[in-house]
């Protein structure tokens, strides 16, 4: 199923996104590697074992990029024009090779364009690390996206 259009989006809504990841060593490697971020903290665990968190911390952009994509299914899978904006990024906590994460978006504005040909929607993506009892939120931010309208159906 696609995702949705911009009438069918509800300032206010929750929308817990069905699909969660497990992140690989090897997935924040090829991230760091496709991004020629080779940040010592991300790829040395000699050196990462020295810092504050004791072992490697997956790549933050990796992170948010991934909490994108557990939310397009429910939201813009073939519905978005463009992102405009990503804003107000958090990184709260971090997270580790093996840790699962899970998204939900909330819906905090909506406006059509100026011509009334599309919506903008804005929402806030929460990205958490899925963990027995309580999870914790790993990263936050602000996805602000150019939205299909319905097609008329006439």
């Amino acid at each position: 199923m696609p995702g949705r259009y911009y009438e069918e989006f509800t300032e206010g809504e929750t929308i817990a996104h069905d699909r969660r990841r497990t992140i690989s060593e090897s997935d924040n490697q090829r991230f760091c590697d496709l991004t020629m971020n080779q940040q010592p903290l991300h790829l040395d665990a000699d050196f990462a074992a020295d810092t504050q968190f004791g072992e490697r911390l997956v790549n933050g952009l990796y992170t948010m990029s991934l909490a994108v994509g557990l939310s397009i299914p429910e939201t813009t899978d073939g519905t978005i024009v463009a992102n405009l904006s990503y804003d107000e990024v958090e990184h709260p906590a971090p997270v580790f090779h093996g840790d699962t994460l899970r998204a939900e978006s909330t819906v905090t504005n909506k406006r059509e364009t100026s011509d009334g040909e599309r919506g903008v929607v804005t929402m806030r993506v929460d990205a958490y690390r899925v963990e027995a009892g309580e999870d914790t939120l790993v990263c936050s931010f602000e996805r602000t996206v150019l939205s299909e309208k319905r097609p008329n159906e006439g």
